[in-house]
């Protein structure tokens, strides 16, 4: 097992994060390692990378489009209006504004689908309301985290319904029915152990004054769209410009649930405020720059990280790691939940996809569980958790990448220290626990 390509690759992308190494480094040279650690070749290895991409090319042109669009609507305004408003009801209460953050980020996962669409919308414009505060960008991290995760491991609604379904039909194919219901409720007290490390990153290890440092460009770039996307004295009159705004996101949202495309309904949204030259169109150019240096690194970073996914999965290396567990498992269930509980960690870690993990997992999991008399509520919660694992800390996984894409807007925030390494801690950690105790009384 300790040969295992997966591991190592793993533990490669890992430290070189942890370096300081840029991620789009570290998950290229971690995805080199896993080819030539399985004998493919560092030029099978670079073309099964590349053919790989394509899987997210879709979701890299939604960031772009989106990024465009973010900009797009801080240059009507309402951004710096929505400051305000935020400094007037949160002014002195920053624990309550980061739980808010949480809140919001919850329902971009279940009531409003919209995933991280919304995060280059709303927090750029208030980082000079963070700084303000002198509020801790990793606790705001760890509540944009939490309402990423949260909501598609514990509620059956949008991403969460997705979740849950390939949970119930990967279990059925493998043997062993569940219904729905059974697996929200397995998946409840994983669920417990997210909203405490989320209480402990706000009320405890983030609580003090913390001034955010200049802008480190050892990860993400420093991008220079402060002045626009929160103005240090807006102009709180409600212009029309600002009712096309509203109209616009409207149309973008809908546009979005409608086609289930990201992409168009950025789009339509960019057409909207182009259309009511809410933005004038001689200023696409700098629309389209500011769109490319928000999310364009999370664009490719996605990309890669799809790549690598296929490198792994190409290897064998993934099968070969699950199937090494089997013998060391035995019929202990407490044995059993702590190796699925690790192989989910690490495999996640790899591919950042829990959504993809799943499968992995029960596949040969199943059969261990029920020979291990355990029932279905509790192969369902591990499962849940095993795939759930890794993906906040993960440095290739949207659920990181997407609140860094937001703090990191003026270059004062890092990817690895300031985002992956507070969310590894505060819900891979309590999501291991809660993953055993849920194994041991369902």
């Amino acid at each position: 097992m300790l040969g295992n390509a997966v591991l190592i690759s793993v533990l490669v992308m890992v430290v070189l994060s942890l370096a300081r190494i840029n991620v789009l480094f570290a998950i290229l040279l971690a995805a080199l390692t896993a080819g030539i650690v399985s004998g493919m070749g560092l030029v099978e290895t670079v073309n099964v990378l590349v053919s790989g991409m394509s899987g997210q090319a879709n979701t890299a042109l939604s960031y772009i489009l989106l990024g465009a669009f973010a900009v797009m609507i801080g240059m009507s305004g309402i951004t710096g209006m929505l400051v305000s408003r935020m400094l007037a009801v949160f002014n002195g209460k920053r624990k309550w504004l980061v739980l808010a953050i949480a809140g919001i980020a919850m329902l971009s996962q279940n009531a409003i689908p919209v995933h991280i669409a919304f995060i280059p919308i709303l927090i750029p414009p208030l980082l000079g309301l963070f700084d303000k505060m002198k509020l801790d960008r990793r606790a705001v991290a760890a509540a944009l985290t939490f309402g990423l995760k949260t909501p598609y491991m514990t509620i059956p609604l949008g991403f969460g319904l997705i979740f849950q379904g390939i949970i119930q039909a990967e279990m059925e194919k493998n043997g062993m029915p569940i219904a729905l219901k059974g697996v929200t409720m397995s998946m409840l007290l994983p669920g417990v152990g997210m909203v405490i490390g989320l209480l402990v990153a706000v009320f405890i290890s983030y609580s003090k004054d913390r001034v955010a440092k200049e802008a480190d460009k050892l990860d993400m770039p420093d991008i220079d769209i402060a002045d626009s996307l929160a103005p240090n004295e807006p102009d709180t009159t409600w212009r029309l410009q600002h009712t096309m705004t509203v109209l616009a996101i409207i149309a973008a949202l809908g546009t979005q649930l409608w086609t289930e495309s990201l992409v168009l309904g950025a789009l339509v949204g960019i057409i909207v405020l182009f259309g009511t030259r809410v933005v004038k169109m001689f200023e696409g150019d700098r629309v389209v720059n500011e769109g490319i240096g928000m999310m364009g690194m999370i664009a490719f970073v996605m990309l890669i990280a799809s790549g690598y996914a296929t490198v792994l999965k190409e290897t064998g290396s993934i099968n070969e790691l699950v199937e090494a567990t089997t013998g060391i498992i035995g019929t202990s269930p407490l044995v059993l939940a702590i190796v699925m509980l690790s192989v989910g960690l690490i495999i996640t870690m790899g591919i950042g996809s829990s959504f993809g993990t799943v499968p992995i997992l029960a596949a040969l999991y199943v059969p261990i569980c029920m020979a291990a008399g355990l029932s279905p509520l509790a192969t369902a919660a591990l499962i849940g958790t095993a795939g759930a694992l890794g993906d906040a800390g993960s440095p290739a996984s949207d659920s990181t990448l997407g609140p860094t894409a937001g703090l990191n807007a003026d270059g004062k925030h890092h990817h690895i220290w300031d985002t992956c390494v507070p969310t590894f801690l505060h819900y891979n950690i309590p999501l291991f626990i809660f993953g055993i105790i849920a194994a041991l009384v369902l």
